[in-house]
């Protein structure tokens, strides 16, 4: 059948594909535009599969909020042009929005999360993949994310916190890396595990043997050494980013009885 110039421009423009491919998607549905887009989609999705050994390390990150709940996720794609498209964008955060109604925990890509991916292999023509997805629901909830859309977090907790906490506490957990500090392992000593712990330990026995010192003033080093590496790398020991001038830690900043239960960071190509 004979297709008009105008249908294959109307495809073109919602696809972004190539006049010659959007004529022949057309002419194969038979004019049918919804069929020649799903002709568009599957073709070109193989197309993109046979390019998933280029590395997808570029991408932007994105957050959603509910009432009860947050969600973070990332999309990646192989060149920071392609992440900066405003289409993009949108796509990422239309899967940050599916991911916030979805399940809590740590998600795997669903047929609509799948379909956004598959839809903007065709339009951008790079190696688009989801990255990780997560959704807090419940209790006192943060989400921070970045101007630069590369690093965002997501904190949650029980009890009494303001709202000015909870979003700086997830601007202490993005900007919470070397050289600035050490990335946070664990909200408290009590979520590292006994391995970690002993490892550090035995390098700081070592550490004090050398020194030759008595026995006594070893014990206190390796204690002291201990004490500090533990405060370092625990979100609730950390000096708050917010008031580094008071020097005091997070826990100082919490209400009696509000407790932090998890916190989550995502950075692109990490």
């Amino acid at each position: 059948m004979a297709i008009s110039a105008k249908d294959v421009m109307a495809l073109r423009q919602r696809t972004g594909v190539g006049m010659m491919e959007c004529k022949a998607a057309l002419q194969e549905a038979e004019g049918d535009t919804e069929a020649a887009v799903a002709i568009l989609r599957e073709k070109l999705k193989g197309d993109m599969d046979e390019r998933t050994d280029r590395q997808a390390q570029e991408g932007v990150v994105a957050v959603a909020r509910r009432p009860q709940a947050v969600a973070m996720i990332e999309l990646h794609s192989e060149t920071d042009f392609a992440a900066r498209n405003d289409g993009f964008v949108a796509a990422a955060q239309q899967i940050a929005d599916l991911a916030v109604e979805g399940s809590d925990g740590e998600q795997t890509a669903t047929d609509a999360m799948a379909k956004i991916v598959d839809d903007l292999r065709i339009t951008i023509k790079e190696n688009i993949s989801m990255g990780r997805t997560v959704k807090f629901s419940g209790g006192a909830l943060g989400v921070y994310l970045h101007h630069n859309r590369q690093v965002g977090g997501l904190v949650a907790g029980e009890g009494d916190f303001s709202d000015e906490l909870l979003t700086g506490l997830c601007q202490h957990v993005v900007a919470a890396v070397p050289p600035l500090m050490p990335e946070p392992l664990a909200v408290e000593e009590s979520g590292l595990t006994a391995d970690l712990v002993e490892q550090q330990k035995a390098g700081f026995v070592e550490e004090a043997n050398a020194s030759g010192k008595p026995e006594s003033i070893i014990e206190k080093m390796v204690a002291g050494k201990l004490r500090r590496w533990l405060g370092e790398h625990t979100l609730m020991g950390q000096t708050y980013i917010r008031e580094l001038d008071a020097k005091k830690p997070v826990r100082h900043y919490m209400s009696k009885g509000a407790v932090i239960k998890r916190f989550v960071r995502y950075q692109v190509g990490q």
